[in-house]
């Protein structure tokens, strides 16, 4: 209860925030002001504990950015243990004379227990040390810091990419996008930080060694000169003193590089450094097998170490026998757990529970991926789904049928199906524990993996191994995990696809909806106006050219006024899009007010209108001129595209649904708006033309 109380106290007052001021201030003051040997063997063990902590600390996190102070927390250990030796080196000048004691019991203890009291072996050692500590762990891990700051900040770009086509996708909300980007920002910065701080390390290893050498010569300069001691005496006692002050610092430093060598070498998972060494280096019995006989043949050797080899060797054996025997029985288990046993059941007579009705959207896997909808195995296919339906539901206007997913044994082991209404629309393959690197175009290199296409959109893409993310975004490429390769194109054909599932039954839940806002207009219009199929039919149409229902109050007022003199589904079409023009408009042109479109030559629409009445069925164009329109249509929408406007065509009213539907094949990325459906405040210039020239 008085801890608790406690704590409550050092919040309210702020004193946490003041922890890191009052530190700094302490250790600068330890350079000035005397302390005594007690002490400073508090602050020396002191030392050692916090070197230890931060080393734990470092082998215990997941990722790097899970201990993102410790640059910070290396500046602060670096300072202490200077001070330290600042303080350490009054007390043996000014004390030295008086015994080995004389700077406290810590600096005696690693004066004579580390080094037998043999001051040339304290040399050697910690020359060793510094040498360790200098040239392999404190260069290594700055040299990887720096590498990974600079990769780090050439993948950037492609990790925001990666982040805005999952907010695009649905996979993710802006809360999530933005957490995201603060952790791409936080890493450049910790690597950044992290090279500047290996600095301080390197040149904690220089200033331990002008130490020692200032401490040894002004002891025997002040033993001998001022303490009247002889050269020996001072020898022994001043450079005891100062190898016991040194070593007592630098192997809290060895800890502290070690530490930061780990942080910044290791990779980013979800286990941390012990988890990943045991999981990783005694995955395979048979190396382990293998390693043990050459190390057992090794000890038969005439004139080898025979104990050490054959125990080492059969420690080993047993160990590789160990592993092998328990992956062995988690086989069996596993098979134990996933064998069917036949039930013979009595025969019944069939139902009309027994009728299966077909999945409108379905999903098929194969069994390698059924990990990605296992939530037990950390599957998150199965939210991706969710967003991607939320997202459809947010920008087309209904809500799309439910995803049901299953595996099929009969697909590829990595394989995947989509299926509306259990017809296959899309396919693909993805593999877990791989990455697809897709090539947008603009990459800088080749990567080794296996070549394919992006399923959604067909771009040149390859399988890399995930520990090769990080060249790929480098290079240039968008890289994706599996589940996002597979939701990807799963939202892609639901884009294409909304209108065949837009059924009476989404067309009813969506007049339920919108009847709860404006209950007169959806009363007066369905079934007393307008069958539910008619208003179906239209909304299909709408959707198959590519818009959105989101603004029902303003179709659904459309067909109110209009039904009483025509219930074609159609010609209601055409009048819908006409009062959706302004919007319409702006799907293609944003912010434009000048509307830059293909257009037809009067003579060639005079044509197609003649070719249209003199048509039994009122939708007949002669082969001839139908060639002629579809391959102008095509040079103009490229044209259009190449200067990096939309492929618009703008023709009269009564040709509009002709066009639309004649070149919905041919040519997909064509549009087809009317006269009728550009707002009066927009200006119309032609920048290309089907029939003639602009």
């Amino acid at each position: 209860m008085n801890l608790l109380l406690i704590q409550n106290f050092i919040k309210r007052a702020g004193l946490v925030g003041m922890a890191g001021p009052v530190l700094i201030v302490m250790i600068l003051a330890m350079m000035v002001l005397p302390l005594p040997p007690l002490l400073l063997d508090i602050l020396f063990t002191f030392n050692i504990a916090v070197s230890i902590m931060v080393l734990l600390v470092s082998m215990n996190t997941n990722k790097a950015l899970d201990f993102a102070i410790f640059p910070t927390v290396l500046l602060i250990t670096t300072l202490l243990r200077l001070s330290l030796n600042v303080a350490s080196a009054r007390i043996v000048l000014l004390e030295g004379h008086t015994g080995p004691d004389a700077a406290g019991k810590v600096i005696e203890s690693f004066g004579h227990f580390l080094v037998g009291g043999n001051y040339a072996v304290g040399i050697v050692v910690f020359a060793i040390l510094v040498i360790i500590n200098f040239v392999v762990i404190t260069k290594g891990a700055g040299r990887i810091a720096e590498v990974g700051a600079r990769f780090t900040l050439d993948a950037m770009p492609g990790k925001q990419m990666a982040i805005d086509a999952d907010l695009n996708a649905g996979l993710i909300g802006e809360d999530v996008a933005r957490k995201r980007r603060a952790e791409i920002a936080q890493e450049a910065d910790f690597y950044g930080a992290m090279d500047g701080a290996s600095k301080f390390v390197r040149g904690d290893a220089v200033a331990g060694i002008i130490i020692l050498l200032i401490n040894i010569i002004g002891g025997l300069i002040v033993g001998v000169l001022q303490h009247d001691l002889d050269i020996a005496t001072a020898a022994k006692y001043y450079t005891l003193l100062t190898i016991g002050d040194g070593l007592v610092a630098q192997i809290p430093a060895l800890v502290i590089s070690t530490a930061a060598g780990l942080v910044v070498s290791r990779v980013a998972s979800d286990q941390n450094i012990g988890q990943q060494l045991v999981g990783q280096l005694f995955k395979q019995p048979q190396v382990i097998m293998l390693t043990a006989t050459i190390i057992g043949a090794m000890g038969l050797i005439p004139g080898m170490p025979h104990f050490a080899f054959l125990l080492l060797a059969g420690l080993m054996g047993w160990l590789a026998w160990y592993l092998s025997r328990k992956s062995e029985q988690a086989a069996e288990l596993e098979q134990a757990a996933t064998a069917v046993t036949p039930v013979i059941t009595e025969s019944t007579e069939a139902r009309w529970d027994d009728v299966e009705q077909v999945d409108v959207l379905g999903l098929e896997v194969g069994y390698r991926l059924i990990a990605l909808v296992d939530k037990a195995q950390d599957g998150d296919l199965l939210r991706r789904i969710k967003g991607i339906r939320k997202k459809f539901t947010q920008d087309i206007g209904f809500l799309p049928p439910a995803v049901h997913i299953r595996d099929n044994l009969e697909l590829r082991p990595n394989g995947y199906r989509i299926a509306l209404k259990g017809v296959e629309i899309g396919s693909g393959e993805a593999y877990p524990n791989m990455l697809l690197a897709i090539n947008p175009g603009s990459v800088t290199g080749e990567l080794a993996g296996m070549q394919t296409r992006d399923p959604a959109f067909g771009l040149p893409a390859v399988w890399i191994d995930s520990a090769l993310r990080d060249q790929a975004q480098v290079m240039g490429y968008t890289v994706v995990d599996p589940g996002t390769v597979v939701a990807t194109h799963l939202s892609h054909l639901l884009a294409t696809r909304s209108a065949e599932l837009l059924g009476r039954q989404e067309v009813q839940q969506l007049l339920d909806h919108i009847g709860k806002i404006s209950p007169k207009l959806v009363e007066d219009l369905v079934p007393k106006t307008l069958p539910l199929g008619v208003v179906q039919k239209v909304l299909q149409n709408l959707l198959e050219e590519g818009m959105h229902i989101r603004d029902m109050r303003t179709i659904l007022e459309t067909l109110a006024e209009n039904a009483p003199r025509t219930q074609d589904p159609y010609q209601l079409t055409s009048l819908v899009r006409i009062a959706l023009g302004p919007a319409i408009v702006q799907q293609f042109y944003p912010s434009a007010q000048e509307l830059q479109v293909i257009g037809m030559d009067k003579e060639l629409e005079y044509l197609l209108i003649q070719a249209m009445q003199s048509s039994q069925n009122g939708v007949g164009i002669e082969p001839g001129l139908a060639d002629t329109v579809l391959r102008e249509t095509r040079v103009a929408a490229e044209t259009q595209e190449q200067m990096g406007l939309p492929a618009v065509m703008l023709v009269p009213a009564q040709l509009r649904d002709l066009l639309a539907r004649f070149l919905k094949r041919a040519v997909p990325n064509i549009r087809v708006i009317s006269h009728d459906e550009v707002p009066d405040f927009k200006t119309i210039r032609v920048t290309a033309m089907v029939g003639g020239r602009a």
